[in-house]
């Protein structure tokens, strides 16, 4: 079987994203990483913070990435959590109408990682302020989704997301379930660091972690129509609907 490529539309500020996504793909050779970025700096529901996601700066990386011929194009990045779904349908839409690749979202991963689990009760793990959170939510809900409990941290962002340590979203993520019980957490943010310590959290608590990182790769696997189930937890073994 040929190489593999997905390709990664990252924020412009994110640090965190592709070491990450590094070792996710470590032993796996055959399936590479390729990334394009575009300006994002702060998150809020101001209108300055909502024009970073105007489709055509997108668009604009998403065809650097096409030119890599990868094989599937992911916008790895959350703010069709907050802006809509129906935001990131759209872009990924337009994605594929511009470059013919298919696409898919960290955000529109979540909801068919959790729809592949059965699962619908979950507890919300994230960087953002109040108001960003509160947006989430309500989106969630909307899909069908109940958020049992949830953590933020007031940060605005982007490039900070990075500075708060692996060890305290773990705690987070703990403490979000002491609250209440979950299927699932959401640790949903590319440049948090909830990935160095989900396995470990699943092993011991029982939810399926879905961390915003490993999302985008599984969604762009899925897109790409070839699944791999890398040894990183529940969600690599996860068959989308």
């Amino acid at each position: 079987m040929d190489n593999l490529r997905l390709g990664f539309l990252t924020p412009s500020s994110n640090t965190v994203l592709e070491p990450l996504i590094a070792r996710l793909l470590h032993d796996t050779p055959d399936i590479t990483a390729h990334f394009a970025r575009f300006r994002v700096v702060a998150i809020n529901l101001g209108a300055d913070s909502r024009t970073q996601f105007d489709p055509e700066p997108i668009l604009a990386a998403a065809e650097l990435l096409a030119d890599a011929k990868v094989h599937a194009i992911c916008w790895a990045g959350t703010s069709g959590s907050w802006l809509g779904f129906a935001q990131d349908e759209a872009l990924c839409a337009a994605i594929t109408a511009r470059t013919g690749i298919p696409a898919t979202t960290a955000t529109l991963a979540l909801r068919d990682a959790l729809r592949a689990a059965g699962a619908r009760r979950l507890a919300l793990v994230t960087p953002y302020l109040s108001e960003v959170q509160a947006a989430i939510i309500a989106n969630l809900n909307a899909e069908g989704f109940e958020v049992a409990a949830e953590r933020h941290l007031e940060d605005p962002g982007n490039y900070s997301f990075a500075e708060h340590s692996a060890p305290k979203v773990n705690a987070l993520v703990e403490s979000a379930l002491d609250e209440a019980p979950a299927e699932a957490v959401s640790i949903h943010c590319t440049n948090f660091r909830g990935l160095p310590g989900a396995m470990a959290i699943e092993a011991r608590r029982g939810a399926l972690m879905l961390d915003s990182v490993a999302l985008s790769v599984w969604g762009a696997l899925n897109a790409a129509g070839r699944p791999v189930a890398l040894p990183q937890g529940r969600l690599f073994q996860l068959k989308k609907e």
